[in-house]
């Protein structure tokens, strides 16, 4: 009979995905792994694999814990919510003082080209993004927030690279840029 596991693999999953974050792929050691999460090697490769399966993990359960597409289906002005969610994400950059930005253009920066598996899940991690934003947009025309005219699917692909902008200029937060930029962008809206 197998032993029954002594951690939660969700807990564990989580405090993977914060060393990685917080350190990236190639600076993080398998020992910096046993360390951090308080579990053994043998425990980590048998619960997540290798180390490129456990980030491949974690960068799954940060594309899961996203809230993007959760706030803009909600209901009421489509506009607003996608005002209010660029205005938050500004602020949450600000506030954070480890300057972590988004995992996802994180990972994008430091292992892509060249990884195929990390490529997919960045890729559906901005996909869903930008589908959020052009669903909010089409919610928008038919609300009458948007003009008829407008293009959904070009504003969508905008304000997707916007906001991996913002999270990228994160690194070194400068607050009037940061509000400038989303100003900006969200000129376009109206």
């Amino acid at each position: 009979m197998g032993r029954t596991k002594e951690f939660d693999p969700d807990t564990v999953l989580r405090a993977a995905l914060d060393l990685f974050w917080h350190k990236g792929y190639e600076a993080t050691s398998i020992q910096d792994l046993v360390d951090h999460l308080g579990i053994g090697r043998a425990s980590i490769y048998a619960t997540f694999g290798n180390k490129h399966e456990l980030y491949l993990k974690a960068l799954q359960r940060y594309r899961e814990s996203d809230t993007v597409v959760s706030r803009l289906s909600q209901p009421g002005s489509a506009i607003a919510a996608i005002r209010a969610l660029l205005h938050e994400r500004v602020e949450e950059i600000l506030a954070d003082s480890d300057r972590k930005g988004c995992f996802a253009i994180n990972t994008a920066a430091e292992c892509l080209p060249g990884d195929d598996q990390l490529t997919r899940q960045v890729e559906a991690a901005w996909n869903t993004v930008e589908t959020a934003f052009i669903g909010a947009l089409y919610r928008a025309q038919a609300q009458g927030e948007l003009a008829a005219d407008r293009d959904p699917r070009a504003l969508g692909g905008f304000l997707i690279t916007v906001l991996e902008g913002l999270y990228a200029l994160a690194k070194v937060p400068d607050s009037q840029r940061l509000r400038d930029a989303t100003r900006v962008a969200l000129s376009i809206l109206d």
